[in-house]
């Protein structure tokens, strides 16, 4: 229909100009299904009249195509036989008048029976006849083939789920169609919407729901097999419930290159109910109490409480008194403000994730301005399909206030500045220190336990205080721990905060024993240990004096933790293929016990790449923090610590080209303050570890084997491309199919369709205009693809061959192709269809009168094809004429031209062709003529159409020869011969009557002569001739004749034109002419004198019309001699004797023949007395004759004896 209207528009110009009625209807044959609804347009134009105009629809039936059944009328109601009466009554068919010169025949439900031969009708509004007033369209009803099959089910799925339906499509349609199918969501009380849908062209596309979704292959539509079509949604939303259904549109393609949608059906639906995630969460905030001392450690944890955390996105923000103290964002990287921004470098505070739901905020020494409100606020955050983030809802629990109290006076000892030392020779010391260590060689980090221990000679006399002081490698000494007198104990200057936090601690385990304890001891802890003691008596006056002192130590060498710290990555499976699993191990040496934390960062180089990415860390503390850029790899990687040692494992599963790279492994070696904080000692870097991942070895197979297809043109190409083996069982095949002709250099692409079933013309089908004679079709099992080539031509020829590539899904769902191989070639020889023509060759002369019919017959007894057009020629060869002349020819269109025999032999509207019967052609030649006279043949010339619609001649043949002769009519003119003589008296009349017998046509005329019979001077006989001084009269003798010694002279001749010729001399004026009948004419001599006595005849010529019109003459015939005898008015008695024919002969002829019978009778009986054996003979040996009546010629003076003249036929 999209060429319709101009089409329209095209024909009411032509009409307007030519002033002549035409009527169009839309063209034919048109294919429809059973049960659908057809419209065929009919327009007029050229009309004159009202501008409404009248339609009427018929139609003839294929089972009798001549018979006329009317169907409906947009001006009669009773038009319509009673075979459509019901249905137009119903309105299942009807005439729509979309203008006064446009109707629309409506056929809804149409059935097997519609089938046939459509003529619209314009009854005429105009003045006069003049142009066409019908036009006719064929319809073919075909039978509805299309089947779309779904499982009818009720799905329960929660959203982010999967979704994967299919639908089988098939149709068993012989004509060319195409197929579009489309998969739609019918929501509740809304229009169904179009998810996803494969058009006719082949082409995917969406609706703009899902759109986007299909660009970023969230959604996709999947053709398995020939007859499978299956919808994949990857991640459902809310969005998506509702009633899941499959539609499938059959098209077929009009004659006007148009589209039509023959039959559309849906499948049983699939209702899909989506339970959406609880976007709902809670935030709570926890810590072990709210009050604190100044130099106490506090954590906070951030409680987070939801459904699918690990597939969300939050964002955390931590606040002090309104004030914010760190943000973190989805990737868990914190943010800090510049105020606490210091202490986290000190490792005095930090802000981490924990895990998906908890965030922690550790502040490792409190300070007494650190009092105050504490809170968290939770975000969640979208993902666009940029990337980009957008924060949607938002909570933060109650304020978690705490306190944080100062360190009272009690805590602080004063060490006193000098100690009283009683003078030598009063009270002496007699004590022994001794010094011991649990180990003399510990690592850093390990408890150091120190004992001193005071061994009196005799009882004590007082008391001790004792002083634990190190001397390190450089030999400077400090003091650790003072225990005075009193049992206080103070630490030294630079352990002050370390005994705060427990790190230093000393005790009196009994009077005499007093223990340093060294809590994760640091590198710097290493030296010498002295405990000084010294011993204390009281004097007379009640003050504590010193008696003496005693020292004694011990040497500790501690083993710096990073000493020999190394990190070696390995890896067993340096090589995977896809889909395979790859282990990396970073080995940590040496082996540290579990209090020394070890935190291992796989980085990871993409191929291609420069730069190393952190990939995922295992933290110290046990967690595991992903990278910014490491989300193909959480769904797929295991890590594992090991528990007897720091070596960390990662696992990948499903390789890919996206795990493919450099990996190294950074540990880094901490260590745990007394204030419970962490300091990095050291950080290792691993070798690199290359790791590639290999697509799987191909089994691609294509069939190479070598075909020769050689067929007839508008025959279908199939062409078969077939893979022996592949790689997978769920490979997909992209395939390009190839043409390569004789003149160039590489092949050329024809279609292409792509391993997720989208198909591409090549340039080859789009210049060549191939798109709607390409059918392709993927067999569901056996690995077979097929192309047709519809409708074959000539030019199709060439060699064919397919291009097979191989396509797997990757690991990350992403497709890839693996290897491609190239079929043999099929060498494909389009060609005509041989020549079948055949004429009949029977041979055969005619003989036809002039004026008749001649009737031609060229018989065509076989034909190359029943679509072939004819074009028929009649030619002619003339006697005496080397080249054949055409008569006539009928061209392919059946039209009529005349050939240029037809002008010279004036033919034109003499001929007339008909042809009874498919094949049988006659050429009738009507009111024929000699100069028709000649051998007729025919040549037919065969013309098939090319697939593209052009007319090529095929093959010619010439039928048998005619020879036709055309013969004027036999002469049948006959003129009386018997007429008697007639005596007349001078003065009077004669009459000479010239009566015709017969005639030869009845169109035939006559030309009358009469002539005077004389013999010529010195003949025997004579007759009047001219007096002596007349003129001689002509006399026509022909050449044959030339010896009759009988003068002829003219009276008077008529012509055929009724013109009279001269009258003769010695009869002028005395002659008097009449036609009594048109086969009797008469000529009456008036004033008869005896020189008119003589022998007259009339000589007959008959004249025929030809057939062009012209006069002819056919024959002569000339009548009996007359004789006349004029008397004189003095006459004797030998005048009346010789006037007198009776009296004549029986004065002079009958005595003669008695006396000689007389003679015979007697010589008769004279010879028999001789011999009787013998015979009696005439004279000379002749039998005796009898004697008719012979006949006289007479001279009028009667002077001489009558010459018996004896003629042919008179002797019996």
């Amino acid at each position: 229909m999209k060429c319709f209207f101009p089409v329209l528009s095209c024909l009411a110009v032509l009409g307007v100009v030519s002033a002549q009625r035409q009527v169009a209807v839309q063209e034919g044959p048109l294919y429809r299904t059973e049960g659908s609804h057809i419209t065929i347009w009919c327009n007029v134009s050229g009309y004159q009249g009202p501008l409404q105009q009248n339609f009427q629809w018929s139609i003839y039936m294929p089972k009798d195509p001549e018979r006329e059944i009317q169907i409906v009328s947009s001006m009669d109601s009773s038009f319509p036989y009673a075979i459509y009466t019901q249905r137009v009554r119903s309105g299942k068919i009807h005439v729509q008048l979309v203008r006064g010169d446009l109707a629309l025949l409506h056929i809804l439900d149409l059935q097997a029976r519609d089938t046939g031969v459509y003529e619209c009708h314009t009854p005429s509004t105009d003045e006069r006849y003049f142009g066409s007033y019908s036009a006719k369209t064929n319809l073919v009803v075909i039978p509805d083939t299309l089947q779309v099959n779904a499982v009818s089910q009720t799905l329960y799925k929660v959203e982010q789920d999967p979704l994967d339906l299919t639908c089988d499509v098939s149709t068993r349609t012989l004509q060319h169609s195409h197929l579009s199918v489309a998969w739609l969501l019918q929501r509740s009380g809304e229009k169904p919407v179009e998810v996803i849908a494969l058009n006719r062209d082949f082409v995917l596309q969406s609706s703009s729901d899902y759109a986007e979704r299909q660009r970023l292959r969230d959604v996709r539509l999947d053709k398995v097999g020939s007859t499978i079509y299956r919808l994949t949604i990857f991640h459902l939303q809310p969005s998506d419930q509702g009633e899941f259904y499959c539609e499938a549109t059959e098209w077929i393609q009009d004659p006007d290159g148009s589209w039509y949608p023959m039959t559309r059906k849906r499948s049983e639906g699939t209702v899909v109910n989506i339970e959406p995630t609880d976007k709902e969460f809670t935030v709570r905030l926890e810590t072990e109490k709210r009050l604190y001392t100044v130099g106490e450690p506090v954590e906070f944890r951030c409680i987070l409480e939801a459904q699918n955390v690990p597939d969300r996105y939050f964002a955390v923000s931590w606040a002090f008194n309104s004030s914010l103290i760190a943000s973190m964002g989805p990737n868990a990287v914190p943010v800090l403000n510049s105020e606490f921004t210091h202490r986290e470098a000190r490792g005095q505070l930090k802000v981490a994730k924990e895990s998906d739901s908890v965030f922690v905020l550790k502040i490792y020494h409190l300070r007494q301005e650190d009092s105050g409100k504490y809170n968290c606020r939770v975000t969640e955050r979208e993902k666009t399909v940029t990337g980009e983030f957008i924060d949607k809802e938002s909570k933060r629990p109650k304020n978690t206030p705490i306190i944080v109290l100062p360190i009272t006076d009690n805590w602080v000892v004063k060490v006193p500045q000098h100690h009283q030392i009683l003078p030598q020779g009063h009270l002496e010391s007699n004590i022994l220190v001794e010094v011991a260590s649990n180990a003399s060689v510990i690592l850093e980090g390990d408890n150091l336990h120190l004992s001193c221990s005071i061994r009196p000679a005799g009882r004590p006399l007082g008391r001790f205080s004792v002083i634990w002081q190190l001397v390190d490698r450089q030999n400077r000494r400090s003091n650790i721990m003072w225990l005075d007198r009193d049992g206080t104990v103070q630490p030294g200057a630079s352990y002050w905060e370390r005994s705060s936090f427990g790190g230093v601690q000393m005790e009196q385990v009994q009077p005499n024993s007093f223990s340093l304890g060294i809590f994760n001891s640091r590198k710097e802890d290493e030296g010498q240990y002295e405990c000084h003691v010294t011993e204390w008596v009281r004097a007379v006056d009640g003050e504590w004096q010193v008696v003496g002192e005693r020292r004694a130590s011990t040497l500790v060498s501690i083993t710096a933790l990073e000493t020999g710290f190394a990190v070696t990555a390995i890896s067993r499976t340096p090589g995977v293929t896809y889909n395979e699993s790859f282990d990396l191990q970073c080995i940590i040496k040496p082996h540290y016990p579990s209090r020394v934390p070890v935190s291992v960062t796989w980085r990871f180089q993409p191929v291609g790449t420069i730069e190393f990415h952190d990939l995922v860390t295992f933290t110290r503390d046990g967690g595991v923090q992903w990278g910014d850029r490491s989300s193909s790899f959480r769904t797929r990687t295991a890590i594992e610590k090991a528990e007897s040692s720091n070596n960390v494992r990662l696992s990948i599963s499903r390789a890919s080209d996206t795990e493919a790279g450099k990996y190294q492994c950074v540990a880094e070696l901490w260590r745990r303050n007394y204030n419970s904080s962490w300091t990095r000692l050291a950080e290792r870097t691993s070798n690199l570890l290359e790791i590639r991942v290999l697509q799987p070895v191909t089994n691609l197979q294509v069939s190479k084997s070598k075909r020769t297809l050689t067929l007839v043109e508008n025959r279908p190409i199939q062409l078969n491309c077939s893979v022996k083996s592949q790689t997978s069982q769920n490979s997909h095949f992209a395939v390009l199919w190839y043409v390569h002709k004789p003149s160039d250099a590489d092949g050329k692409l024809i279609l292409k369709t792509t391993h997720n079933s989208a198909f591409e013309y090549g340039t080859y089908a789009e210049e060549e205009g191939l798109r709607a004679r390409l059918q392709f079709e993927r067999h569901v099992f056996g690995g077979l693809f097929s192309l047709t080539v519809q409708r074959a031509e000539v030019s199709d020829s060439g060699s064919y061959y397919c291009h097979v590539e191989e396509w797997l899904l990757s690991p990350n769902y992403a497709w890839y192709k693996l290897a491609e191989e190239v079929s043999g070639r099929t060498e494909v020889t389009v060609k005509r269809p041989d020549s079948r023509l055949k004429l009949s060759q029977v041979q055969g002369n005619l003989s036809v009168l002039e004026t008749r019919q001649v009737q031609l017959e060229c018989v065509v007894l076989n034909r190359t094809s029943v679509a072939s057009q004819l074009l028929v020629e009649w030619f002619v060869w003339k006697p005496n004429q080397p080249e054949r002349e055409t008569v006539a020819r009928l061209s392919r269109d059946a039209t009529f031209h005349y050939g240029e025999q037809a002008a010279k032999n004036n033919l034109k509207g003499r001929l007339h062709l008909e042809s009874p019967s498919p094949g049988v052609y006659r050429l009738f030649i009507q009111n024929v003529a000699v100069q028709d006279s000649g051998t007729y043949s025919c040549r037919v010339e065969e013309w098939l159409p090319s697939p593209s619609g052009m007319w090529y001649k095929q093959a010619e043949d010439t039928a048998g020869q005619m020879a036709v002769r055309i013969a004027r009519p036999d002469a049948a003119l006959q003129v009386d011969t018997v007429v008697p003589n007639a005596t007349v008296f001078e003065k009077a009349a004669f009459q000479l009557d010239c009566s015709i017998v017969s005639r030869s046509s009845q169109d035939s005329r006559f030309a009358v002569a009469w002539y005077s019979l004389r013999t010529k001077a010195g003949g025997k006989r004579g007759s009047p001739g001219p007096e002596d001084g007349e003129e001689e009269e002509d006399v026509e003798v022909d050449e044959e004749e030339e010896e009759d010694p009988t003068e002829r002279t003219v009276l008077l001749s008529v012509g055929a034109d009724a013109v009279f010729g001269p009258e003769g001399s010695p009869w002028e004026g005395r002659l008097r002419f009449q036609m009594l009948s048109p086969l009797l004419y008469r000529l009456t001599v008036l004033q008869a004198s005896p020189q008119d006595t003589g022998n007259y005849s009339c000589r007959v010529e008959e004249w025929l019309p030809s057939p062009q019109k012209e006069w002819y003459r056919l024959t002569e015939e000339e009548s009996a001699p007359i004789g006349i005898h004029v008397l004189d008015t003095s006459s004797t008695l030998q005048s009346i004797i010789c006037s007198n024919d009776a009296l004549f002969y029986f004065v002079f002829f009958y005595p003669f023949p008695i006396f000689g019978i007389l003679i015979i009778t007697i010589l008769l009986v004279r010879f028999k007395s001789r011999n009787s054996s013998k015979n009696s003979e005439g004279k000379n040996g002749v039998p005796l004759l009898w004697i008719k009546e012979p006949h006289l010629n007479y001279s009028p003076t009667c002077l001489e004896p009558p010459v018996l003249s004896i003629h042919p036929g008179a002797i019996d």
